[in-house]
């Protein structure tokens, strides 16, 4: 495949006016493509779900065949929907503000001049000027195209780059990898890939968070215990041929607390506000699971130019070639600064320095990371600007070595003969060069890489730098930002072909310079293989074959366009010192919902006990539906939301979430439901009872019993858990308050707090207390430990 050095275009059209480009517009008017979810998917995704259909149906049953109050759990339900719409919508509002900072644009020729455009403005007829790292957002055709290679597959599904030249036609959705052009556009909107470009972008990577792996897994095995609990529950009911408007009660009360309604609705809630506090920080998560996700990253690979410095070169000095003068060696730069295409941050410093007028060039060959050189042809000579050992001379090594061990990075120009010749782009520079000298460049420190690189090895995460720039410089860098760079950087231009060469490199190895964009993508796959969770932050075209190889792609927001659009996460400040938040959040994420899942688990572990022992016998059942409901509130679903939201510290894992939350509930649950099953018989037979005095006690111990687990959850720091124990008691008292207040009480179905009703009471909470301590102690050596 060869790419094509063609010379100058000969005309500089004007393209459209702006008058003619508003009115075609205006004829085929378009709407930007959605920046997130929608507020129907919203609400969709709150509202409609099999847990939601499993109550509903039986809150209709109630309806029909029993007592209206006992359907109140269907008004919990509804209550738990609307804050969550409401929390995901603020969310959504925030992400599209800064969603629309980092959307789309395109440079088209209006009037003689370019101007940056959203994309839903590109009409047909408009001329759009292409550089690396712009997206197609229209389809058109080439009218010149000078080394254009485009990166189609997110058309074609083909991974390698394509070569186009004058005279083709292109399609949206591309991304431009090298070389610039000229396109005029023919088809926009419906009529062009442009509308599939954002779901299409992101279709081939994104797979689901460990987080929500595992909860996806503990809701199929919530489902596949409460099919035969159902069925066995039900077939009691039958061989007994109890009569609906006692049955309707007893299998709702028993089914609704099988069913973890909010689990789901608080998972999805953290993630929102999780959005919506990085949204405030200047980071758009465009995967609500991104966020978590981070926390789970072990691995962080980052480019040095713009992640560690602050991405804005300046020239230190220049070096002349023996024999040439400064004055010489000047002119060269500012000349290549002013006339080569694409302006890249490299040329773009030299030519704040060395300032020349810009002027019609012969040929012309654009840089790449891949060729590492770029060659101007301009009044009948060459010049050349590339890496020091590509285009430098055998006499420079020496200087080369002193500034780049110093951080700072180099590039050298040469001269050659007129007539630059179509080329492989692979191929080396003319042959004949004659060195004219060095221009080193100096970039700044970040003021917060070295805070933002010591949170991250505080944190377990190893930082790994993957630069194009040479290895001494890399490491240099590197070393003052605080990475640990035990050995000399590995040059990257030598990666091993063999996987597993590979793989022990990779994992052994802070610091990589001189490396091809494929071989940033091959450094992060074998990490990957290697069993890492691997993050990727960069900001150019050269870093997006690794981005996509993440697990977790970071985009600066001022990076290229095709960054952006593959990224989990945009950081549209440009701010590294954003992603130490981010992973504080999603790890405090991984803590709240593992011990909000515990909760809900323990109710359903309960339920389940009830229903064996109790269920299947022709024995009144502990509890009316609307038992369940008050006790449920104050005991689970009030203190999961505060717990879900809040600070909190201490281990985190992502992993084995099923045997850490199971170990947990199931022994928690069956204690707890052993002390209520033992107290309601208690008072019921053993203390002569009413059915609704020993429903109370029962109702009474339940509620103590979960209030102890949420305090049983905390362990430190000791300011958090008396917290948590003042949440208990404000739950208790309001408990207390409903007990005391008669037309609460009457409808709740409870009796009055008499001295009898509260003595068995205490009773209870108190062996609901020693079991599950118990119980608990006795299986904590199962556990793979509690997350605090």
């Amino acid at each position: 495949m060869t790419a094509v050095t063609a010379p100058a275009p000969v005309r500089a059209p004007a393209g459209l006016t702006e008058h003619e480009a508003a009115r075609r517009r205006a004829a085929t008017p378009r709407r930007r493509p959605p920046s997130s979810r929608s507020y129907a998917s919203i609400v969709v995704a709150n509202v409609f779900t099999v847990f939601n259909a499993i109550l509903a149906a039986f809150a209709a049953l109630t309806l029909l065949f029993g007592d209206p109050r006992d359907a109140l759990f269907l008004g919990i339900v509804l209550a738990n929907a609307a804050i969550g719409i409401v929390q995901e919508v603020r969310a959504k509002r925030a992400l599209d503000r800064l969603s629309a900072l980092v959307a789309p644009t395109a440079t088209v020729v209006r009037d003689g001049a370019q101007r940056r455009v959203r994309a839903e403005d590109v009409v047909v007829g408009d001329l759009v000027a292409l550089a690396p790292g712009d997206q197609l957002v229209a389809d058109g055709r080439l009218l010149d195209a000078d080394g254009l290679r485009l990166d189609e597959s997110i058309l074609s599904g083909e991974s390698r780059s394509v070569v186009h030249a004058e005279g083709a036609t292109v399609r949206s959705g591309a991304f431009v990898l090298e070389g610039v052009a000229t396109c005029e556009v023919t088809h926009v909107g419906a009529d062009s890939y442009a509308g599939r470009v954002t779901g299409e972008a992101r279709a081939f990577r994104h797979p689901r968070s460990p987080l929500e792996l595992a909860l996806n897994r503990l809701l199929l095995t919530l489902v596949a215990v409460m099919a035969p609990l159902a069925a066995l529950l039900g077939a009691s009911l039958a061989l007994r041929e109890t009569a609906l408007v006692d049955a309707v009660p007893k299998a709702t009360a028993a089914m609704i607390s099988l069913v973890p309604e909010g689990l789901i609705l608080l998972a999805s809630l953290t993630f929102a506000l999780a959005a919506l506090r990085m949204a405030r920080r200047g980071a758009l998560a465009q995967q609500l699971n991104a966020i978590e996700s981070l926390a789970s990253v072990d691995v962080i690979c980052l480019d040095k130019t713009g992640t560690l410095t602050d991405g804005a070169p300046h020239v230190v000095a220049t070096i002349p070639a023996a024999g040439v003068e400064a004055a010489e060696l000047e002119v060269a730069l500012g000349d290549l600064a002013a006339c080569a295409t694409p302006r890249n941050l490299t040329l773009a410093a030299i030519g704040e320095t060395f300032k020349r007028a810009p002027r019609p060039t012969a040929a012309r060959v654009p840089f790449t990371s891949r060729r590492r050189w770029s060659a101007i042809e301009l009044d009948g000579h060459t010049l050349v600007l590339g890496a020091p050992e590509v285009v430098g001379s055998p006499a420079q090594r020496a200087a080369v070595a002193a500034e780049t061990a110093r951080g700072r990075r180099v590039v050298a120009v040469a001269s050659a003969a007129p007539g630059l010749p179509r080329h492989d782009p692979d191929a080396g520079p003319p042959p004949g060069l004659q060195p004219l000298g060095l221009v080193v460049l100096g970039e700044r420190l970040r003021q917060e890489a070295r805070e933002t690189v010591a949170f991250l090895r505080r944190e377990g995460v190893e930082v790994k730098v993957l630069s194009g720039d040479a290895p001494a410089t890399v490491a240099a860098v590197a070393a003052d930002a605080g990475i640990a760079v035990a050995h000399a950087a590995v040059d990257g231009s030598a990666l091993p072909d063999d996987p597993a060469a590979l793989r022990e490199l990779a994992l052994r190895t802070p610091v990589i310079g001189r490396i091809a964009p494929d071989g940033k993508r091959r450094v992060v796959e074998a990490l990957r293989e290697s069993g890492r969770y691997v993050a990727m932050v960069g900001d150019g075209v050269n870093d997006v074959p690794a981005l996509k190889a993440a697990r977790l792609a970071i985009a600066q927001g001022s990076g290229a366009q095709m960054a952006k659009v593959v990224a989990d996460v945009v950081l549209v400040g440009g701010d590294f010192a954003a992603v130490p938040g981010m992973v504080a959040e999603g790890r405090r994420i991984l803590r709240n919902v593992q011990r909000v899942a515990k909760l809900f688990v323990t109710k359903a572990a309960f339920a389940g006990f009830l229903i064996v022992t109790v269920g299947t016998t022709a024995a009144a059942y502990p509890f009316l539906p609307r038992h369940l409901t008050v006790a449920s509130t104050f005991g689970v679903g009030l203190p999961a939301f505060v717990l879900a939201v809040a600070p909190s510290t201490g281990p985190w894992r992502p992993t084995r979430f099923l045997r850490d939350v199971a170990g947990f509930a199931v022994p928690a649950g069956v204690a707890v439901g052993a002390a209520v099953l033992a107290a309601y018989l208690a008072a019921l037979h053993g203390l002569g009872f009413s059915v609704a005095a020993a429903r109370t006690v029962a109702t009474t111990v339940m509620l103590a019993g979960m209030l102890f687990l949420i305090v049983a959850l905390e362990h430190r720091p000791a300011r958090r858990r008396h917290l948590v124990e003042l949440l208990a008691l404000v739950l208790a008292g309001a408990y207390a308050l409903v007990l005391a207040t008669p037309v609460a009480r009457e409808f709740f179905a409870l009796v009055p707090p008499t001295p009898d009703v509260l003595a068995a009471s205490a009773a209870g909470a108190a062996l609901a207390w020693a079991l599950a301590t118990a119980a608990l102690r006795i299986t904590a050596p199962l556990r793979s430990g509690a997350t605090t």
